[in-house]
């Protein structure tokens, strides 16, 4: 089987790339680097329920979606409580992160997925919001594992971009409260602010990146002062940036998916040297010739090869 060369474009994306670097950078819009992230094929079919519910937070409820595989199970399922990506200020239930994630994963690891539909930050809405609205998501989760047939003792919690920030921040929280999840399966994730020095190999990828594609540490500094209502990231606790704690000891044994073309990179590259370091059991992986938010492309092979990953972490005992 052929190697693929490094820093080249899955095929597909790499065509619209190309597409896109036709047009003068002058003349392009939204829309065209929005259809970078076009669906490639249809949605995948699984036989599952799929049960939209409010449940109590520690504001207004939290709307979640939970996806069971239908049919009774021989014993109790292993759970994945999910959070969708978008900066902390967008994104919902129905994008394909959280959608098509969800359903992937329930289905091939006959499991349970609880999509979390956590705050959104805004003028009004600031942290610690959407980091307690997902540590009451995870309780909400074990103390209804009879009901949701899930076994407690295997609920892990996870995230894609900003929601891989929260899932590690909320992981963190957990473990200092002595409740820590099963495991951490972080996707592409943001967790230290500012965005770590890119090594040569990531900053040579970076360089066939569109630059509006690019998250620099000027968007991160106005996205964050957002979310911390204009405090600046150096005050903020280590369950916003969980890159930054003292000490990460007794964290779960974590799953990291990095995309190749992306300057978060460096950030899910040094989590896993941190946790390492602290002693704790990692995978990482890189999903070669993806840009950032691989998971919002439907029918992507590379999407497909990361819900394998994952449903294999959700199947260990």
């Amino acid at each position: 089987m052929p190697v693929r060369p490094r820093h080249t474009y899955d095929p597909e994306l790499g065509r619209r790339i190309d597409e896109l670097n036709k047009k003068p950078a002058d003349t392009r819009a939204i829309a065209d680097y929005e259809a970078l992230g076009a669906p490639l094929g249809p949605s995948e079919d699984w036989d599952l329920e799929i049960e939209n519910l409010a449940i109590p937070g520690p504001g207004p409820e939290i709307p979640v979606r939970v996806y069971r595989p239908a049919g009774p199970a021989p014993s109790p399922r292993p759970c994945l409580v999910w959070l969708h990506g978008g900066a902390w200020v967008g994104g919902d239930l129905d994008m394909p992160e959280a959608h098509e994630t969800a359903r992937g994963v329930a289905g091939r690891a006959d499991a349970v997925v609880v999509s979390v539909d956590y705050r959104l930050c805004s003028e009004t809405v600031h942290f610690p919001a959407p980091h307690d609205d997902v540590v009451a998501a995870y309780r909400w989760v074990r103390d209804n594992a009879l009901e949701l047939g899930v076994d407690p003792a295997r609920i892990a919690l996870g995230g894609a971009s900003a929601g891989g920030n929260l899932a590690a921040g909320a992981t963190l929280r957990l473990r200092d409260e002595d409740e820590t999840p099963w495991q951490a399966l972080l996707l592409y994730p943001l967790v230290h602010a500012p965005i770590p020095a890119p090594s040569d190999e990531l900053a040579a990828a970076l360089t066939q990146v569109p630059m509006p594609m690019i998250l620099v540490d000027e968007q991160l500094e106005q996205i964050t002062a957002l979310m911390l209502d204009g405090a600046p990231a150096e005050t903020a606790p280590a369950y916003v940036f969980p890159g930054r704690a003292e000490d990460l000891s007794g964290f779960p044994p974590t799953y990291i998916d990095n995309d190749e073309f992306d300057s978060l990179r460096s950030s899910g590259e040094l989590f896993g040297e941190q946790l390492r370091a602290a002693g704790v059991e990692v995978e990482q992986v890189l999903s070669e010739g993806v840009l950032h938010g691989h998971l919002n492309i439907v029918g992507l092979g590379a999407a497909h090869a990361t819900l394998d990953r994952l449903a294999g972490r959700l199947r260990k005992s």
